[in-house]
């Protein structure tokens, strides 16, 4: 069976989809731990709101809200994108293996960083509120 252009036009909006919804899903709960203590992570029990941390899960959960439903997932997903930078470049980077995120613990920064980019650039996909208001 060869795969024809048909097929990667069919399912390349549906596996966007897919990556926009489960990269959603966990980096929710970064956010929902920071200021709704929903997973429960002890060094966040006396975040306060309105500290860098604290603004960054405000960032996470409301941006994370609007990539899973597909609302404003460009601009949603660029600054995520670049909040994920920053986060590299303070919380890991500075710890040194500044070109070795396995070292300094930044992987996951690293690729919410890249993926955020790639959606801020691809756009939602399918099953999305982005789609329907453009179709509609």
């Amino acid at each position: 069976m060869t795969l024809d252009k048909a097929f990667f036009d069919t399912w390349t909006p549906r596996a966007l989809a897919l990556l926009r919804i489960v990269a959603a899903f966990l980096f929710l709960q970064h956010g929902a731990a920071k200021l709704l203590h929903v997973p429960h992570v002890a060094m966040f029990d006396q975040l306060s709101p309105l500290s860098l941390i604290g603004l960054a899960g405000a960032i996470e959960l409301v941006g994370s809200v609007l990539l899973l439903i597909g609302l404003f997932v460009r601009p949603a997903a660029f600054i995520m994108s670049g909040e994920m930078a920053v986060a590299y470049f303070m919380a890991h980077a500075s710890q040194g293996h500044f070109l070795s995120p396995m070292l300094n613990q930044g992987e996951s920064a690293v690729l919410y960083c890249f993926i955020f980019l790639l959606l801020s650039v691809a756009g939602a996909g399918a099953w999305s509120l982005d789609a329907r208001r453009t179709h509609a």
